[in-house]
């Protein structure tokens, strides 16, 4: 069997190990299904996208995306319809614009076209090599506070306040309770090296959700389901319909073009960063392996899931956590899909799990991805300045290509306020003036 999960996953015996792969595959999966609750929840928002079929819809793209990361590149990472990107879809283009859903999949198609012929050139992978060391390793961080964010919120530690912004929240109660306690449970197994710690503490802290109650609304925090098993709904409402008529105008063009810069650099900024905090970038000269084929997956992924009728299906910064419970291969990313797949049919259950329960693992995955900080040179400001940036504009941009983005427009002008021009290559010159036009006109 081993030697097949080789030649199909990459699978080594002699450094992986089978049940690490499962585990870990599960644990990425647990950590990224609420993206079956909330996609549902923002196409609803538009007539025509019934919320059974974007369910189903969502499912696919993340098993078709998570199948060809898994056999093609090889890879621990698992994809789905990516946030942000969805509520750029629905309250942007077809809500703000007053575009059709149809018009919004045909460019999401589009860019995945764009995508496949930018990858088969190497583009993508070019504009990988041009990011500095610095900003790297800033970008691994980065992510790392920025999913430690998303867990935060998920569990109600950290909310909204309209004074500053944001603000504790009531950590003695309702799901942020629940939260503080699975990240004890959760932390105490990954101290104690417990195989599995992170995938155990999601599980433990959606059982304890049970007994403790949201007290807005007087219901546990984990509900039991009522059923287990139920029918994929059908997507043929929303499978390939898309809009020809209107492919050649202004409009299309910006919504194209900002579907992938979003796209481009939030998955570059996963790849590097999970790549980054695992130390599987290569040493000496900060390559990632077989970047092009995550990029190749990543793009059809894109094309598949504009044909099942969902937004741009992209890398999730969510596989960092099976990464952290020893993913090293494709057959993680493999058993992510078989979870989805079960998914389908088994949603009652996998959707029982709470926003606060998975939170947990999140904040740890966090601490796992910081130590790539230590390696940034701190007393050398041009450097340190741009990396900080990228590292902090992560989290309070609620973005990671926002991040990499001003990263590297700071990189530039930090070196040239500094006189050192030779530090700063003709590619990132290029970046920086895109990027600040970005800022200007879109």
């Amino acid at each position: 069997m081993k030697p097949v999960f080789e030649k199909l996953f990459g699978f080594d015996s002699s450094k992986h190990n089978v049940r690490t792969e499962i585990l870990a595959g599960l644990t990425t999966f647990l950590t990224m299904a609420y993206i079956l609750a909330v996609n549902p929840g923002i196409f609803s928002a538009l007539p025509g996208m019934p919320g059974g079929s974007v369910f189903t819809a969502t499912a696919l793209a993340a098993i078709v995306g998570t199948l060809i990361m898994a056999l093609y590149a090889k890879k621990p990472f698992a994809l789905a319809p990516g946030m942000g990107l969805n509520a750029f879809f629905v309250f942007t283009v077809c809500l703000g614009m007053g575009k059709t859903w149809q018009f919004a999949l045909t460019a999401v198609l589009i860019e995945g076209i764009i995508f496949v012929i930018l990858t088969v050139t190497k583009v993508r992978s070019w504009l990988i090599d041009a990011i500095p060391g610095t900003l790297k390793k800033a970008i691994g961080a980065g992510i790392g506070l920025f999913i430690a964010f998303i867990g935060l919120q998920n569990a109600g530690i950290i909310v909204n306040n309209d004074a500053t912004l944001v603000s504790l929240g009531h950590i003695t109660e309702g799901k942020a309770l629940v939260g503080i306690i699975g990240l004890f449970i959760t932390a105490g197994l990954v101290m104690a090296k417990v195989r599995g710690g992170i995938l155990w503490g999601i599980l433990a802290t959606a059982v304890i959700g049970i007994f403790i109650k949201d007290p807005a609304t007087g219901a546990a925090i984990t509900t039991l389901p009522t059923k287990v098993v139920s029918l994929p709904h059908s997507i043929a409402p929303i499978f390939c319909q898309f809009e020809w008529s209107s492919i050649l105008s202004w409009d299309m063009l910006a919504i194209v073009f900002t579907f992938l810069f979003i796209d481009m650099f939030d998955t570059m900024g996963t790849i590097i960063g999970v790549h980054q905090g695992a130390g599987l970038i290569n040493k000496g000269n900060e390559e990632i392996p077989g970047v092009e084929k995550m990029f190749l997956a990543d793009s059809i992924a894109t094309i598949c899931g504009a044909c099942f009728g969902t937004s741009t299906t992209t890398t999730y910064v969510e596989s960092a956590s099976g990464v952290g419970e020893g993913g090293r291969t494709g057959l993680t990313a493999f058993s992510t899909a078989v979870f989805f797949a079960l998914a389908l049919f088994l949603s009652p259950i996998f959707l029982a799990i709470p926003g606060a329960a998975t939170a947990p693992a999140l904040i740890i995955v966090g601490v796992m991805m910081m130590p790539s900080v230590k390696t940034i040179h701190w007393d050398d400001f041009c450097k340190a300045i741009p990396a900080f940036i990228t590292i902090i504009m992560m989290p309070l941009a609620y973005s990671i290509s926002d991040g990499i983005l001003l990263g590297v427009i700071s990189y530039v002008i930090c070196h040239a306020v500094a006189g050192k021009f030779k530090d700063i290559s003709v590619t990132m010159w290029v970046l920086a003036a895109l990027f600040i036009c970005k800022y200007i006109f879109i």
